[in-house]
């Protein structure tokens, strides 16, 4: 089976979400899907939809390059770690990729609450992913 007819739904639900500049390619055994979403929930869809059909992210056959538009509605949030920076990740667990760090008592943009665990969040650097909601609270 193709990736793309594996994967149809996750691209069908971006199609009908609003997605804009979506490009969908497959290379090496690898589907990549890139391009911009309206909200922040609209990326939090896209990450179910993902989990439902290769449950836990196991398979690593798609590479979602996916941001919520910077016009999004936003909420800020303090990083409140110990004393370390905060990890951000690719996806909303720790077995995903780092993507890089937001430094602790720095700022950060809330673009949506994926669940209790986990916050979709923005740096002002303009790194995008998922931190763990522990050490985020609210300004």
């Amino acid at each position: 089976m193709a990736l793309q007819d594996k994967y149809a739904e996750l691209i069908n639900t971006a199609n009908a979400s609003g997605a804009t500049n979506l490009q969908v390619r497959e290379q090496d055994n690898v589907l990549y899907i890139d391009g911009e979403v309206p909200s922040g929930e609209v990326k939090d869809k896209l990450w179910n939809v993902y989990d439902k059909i290769d449950p836990d992210f196991r398979s690593g056959d798609v590479v979602m390059n996916i941001n919520v538009s910077p016009a999004a509605a936003a909420t800020q949030l303090k990083v409140t770690t110990q004393s370390s920076n905060l990890n951000i990740r690719k996806g909303p667990g720790t077995d995903q990729p780092i993507l890089g760090k937001a430094g602790h008592d720095s700022v950060v943009t809330l673009l949506s609450k994926y669940n209790d665990a986990w916050f979709l969040i923005r740096t002002n650097d303009g790194v995008e992913g998922y931190s763990s909601a522990e050490y985020l609270t609210a300004l």
